[in-house]
């Protein structure tokens, strides 16, 4: 029978924390203690904020010239991760969250993680998957040449293109 650890972790994590607060209470005190903490939520939230504008903006750029986004959405989420650790009040998260910022950090994340993650979606009327980018056929869609198409202001009702059934 397999155990999960994710609830000791999650009832052990808050004890840790409470004991992190603790020491470091002690060797700066605890008015510059709780100045840590709000500094780390702060920063936390710019980060959040940063991350979440540019995250979008890196993937677009990465999909336009026909590269894996996959790197990208990595470091995106990374960052947010980060950005989340930082603003839970604690020490040790907050630890966890400046690690997660690190390029060496989250270049070795992606070298443990990088080839069991497969990026495929459909961006801007594409798709994307780690052979490339290539543009998807939509059914619904007739393609008219300009000399194909006139409008006489009612539509021909004899014409099979009036409506087209729906699938």
């Amino acid at each position: 029978m397999r155990v999960s650890l994710f609830p000791l972790l999650f009832l052990l994590l808050p004890l840790a924390e409470i004991a992190g607060f603790v020491v470091v209470g002690k060797q700066v005190g605890a008015l510059a203690t709780v100045g840590l903490v709000i500094a780390s939520t702060l920063a936390g939230s710019i980060l959040l904020r940063y991350q979440g504008l540019g995250a979008m903006n890196k993937v677009r750029s990465a999909v336009e010239a026909g590269r894996d986004p996959g790197l990208q959405l990595a470091n995106s989420a990374m960052g947010v991760l980060a950005a989340i650790l930082l603003i839970i009040p604690g020490f040790i998260t907050s630890i966890i969250g400046l690690l997660v910022l690190l390029p060496p950090v989250r270049a070795l994340f992606w070298r443990l993680v990088g080839r069991r993650v497969v990026v495929a979606g459909q961006f801007g009327g594409g798709q994307f998957s780690r052979g490339g980018f290539r543009r998807e056929q939509d059914d619904h869609t007739i393609d008219l040449d300009s000399e194909d198409f006139r409008r006489n202001g009612k539509p021909d009702e004899n014409s099979p293109w009036r409506r087209l059934p729906d699938e």
